[in-house]
């Protein structure tokens, strides 16, 4: 499974930005899609998940901002990134896993978005 994210860059605070995966090899239809980050000097944290039944969730400091959905005709999955602030900065990293195929888990190579107060 190969993952390119895009959709990065830079905008002042308040603004958005949308971040898109595309995925192509064997895409399995039980799978969790997920959105993570990471800031300079910081560990790689959970920003949303979304589920093959279309369930989703969001990490604390993203809820009411940031909206994950998934596009199962393109195999792509989308961040909807509204009313940015400065600590949203950092890499975005796209993720699928299935859940209890350990082996079944990929990342794309990051995307950097970076907000400006």
């Amino acid at each position: 499974v190969q993952l390119v994210e895009s959709g990065g860059g830079l905008v002042q605070a308040g603004g958005s930005l949308r971040l898109s995966c595309a995925a192509s090899g064997t895409i399995v239809s039980i799978a969790v899609w997920g959105w993570y980050r990471q800031a300079p000097g910081k560990e790689r944290e959970l920003v949303a998940i979304i589920t093959s039944g279309g369930r989703t969730n969001y990490a604390d400091s993203v809820k009411g901002r940031f909206t994950i959905s998934r596009d199962n005709a393109k195999n792509t999955v989308y961040l909807q990134m509204n009313s940015l602030k400065p600590e949203d900065t950092g890499v975005y990293y796209c993720n699928v896993r299935r859940p209890l195929v350990a082996e079944y888990n990929y990342w794309g190579q990051g995307t950097q978005v970076t907000v400006s107060s």
